[in-house]
């Protein structure tokens, strides 16, 4: 039974909130311990809260996931857990959430707010709409930034949250374009919103963005050269990332989940932990 409240919290999602550490990470300021443990806390916050609004998207789409070939196995539609306990389990974890982000930060609790409504009103209608879908979940990518940058009281590069809008946009979009096959394999529509994409569409739009995240990546390298004018090595780790991922898109057609690609794929991992090592080196070393 414990599992299905994990299921039920999504904890494997958590792992989309470690961009909270970003700013703390390329600011040369991971070793000091108050921020560390500070940014950790504004992490389990914001855990807590988007646990919360995972439960809300399940209870308001569980008489429809329980029709779902994959989603009906879900801890709501199965029965698992009753509605009340989870409405119990959202309130609290959203409020507990949020009261903990108050404590460490006004302004990154107004920022966590903000996700709160982006959320809701994603879940209620604009998660219809093609490309407004992808732009507010690559959206809740920045505000993880700006929370981490909030917290820690850390100024945040223009091109950081220009390439993490970028990135997210592009792994939204690879999860949009593996809607399409299993649709066109199937007949299933995983979401409505794919009425808005087609293949083409998304395969241009993905080679643009793997492009830009690139020539991003490489100008923040640029811009952070007063901490060492070695970083755009780590340029190279980016440029293979970016090719897996393309690979597994196109040629694996398998792109779905980003989450779980990162939790099973070794090359991805390799990639991952090669570009943290090498960062960490030239950064801190």
């Amino acid at each position: 039974m414990f599992i299905e409240y994990i299921k039920l919290l999504r904890t494997h999602q958590y792992i989309k909130n470690l961009f909270i550490f970003l700013p703390l990470f390329f600011s040369h300021k991971f070793t000091d311990i108050h921020l560390v443990l500070k940014t950790f806390l504004a992490f389990i916050a914001f855990s807590f809260v988007a646990s919360s609004i995972y439960i809300l998207n399940d209870i308001k789409d569980i008489e429809e996931d329980k029709k779902h070939p994959k989603k009906r196995f879900r801890p709501l539609a199965s029965g698992k857990i009753p509605l009340k306990r989870a409405l119990f389990i959202m309130l609290f974890m959203g409020i507990t959430g949020f009261l903990l982000m108050l404590i460490l930060s006004i302004k990154a609790s107004l920022v966590l707010l903000m996700y709160v409504v982006l959320n809701i009103l994603y879940s209620f209608y604009l998660k219809h709409v093609a490309i407004l879908d992808i732009t507010i979940i690559s959206i809740g990518f920045v505000i993880r930034l700006f929370v981490g940058s909030f917290v820690g009281n850390i100024p945040l590069s223009i091109w950081i949250v220009i390439l993490t809008f970028l990135l997210a946009m592009f792994l939204a979009l690879a999860k949009r374009r593996d809607d399409i096959i299993i649709f066109e394999k199937t007949g299933i529509k995983l979401r409505k919103v794919i009425d808005g994409y087609n293949k083409q569409f998304l395969d241009i739009s993905m080679a643009i963005m793997s492009a830009v995240v690139i020539v991003a990546y490489i100008l923040y390298t640029i811009e952070m050269s007063h901490y060492s004018n070695y970083l755009y090595i780590t340029s190279f780790w980016v440029i293979i990332g970016i090719m897996r991922y393309l690979q597994i898109t196109f040629v694996n057609q398998n792109s779905g989940s980003p989450t779980e690609i990162v939790l099973k794929d070794k090359f991805i991992q390799l990639v991952l932990i090669g570009w943290i090592l090498n960062f960490v080196w030239i950064l801190y070393l």
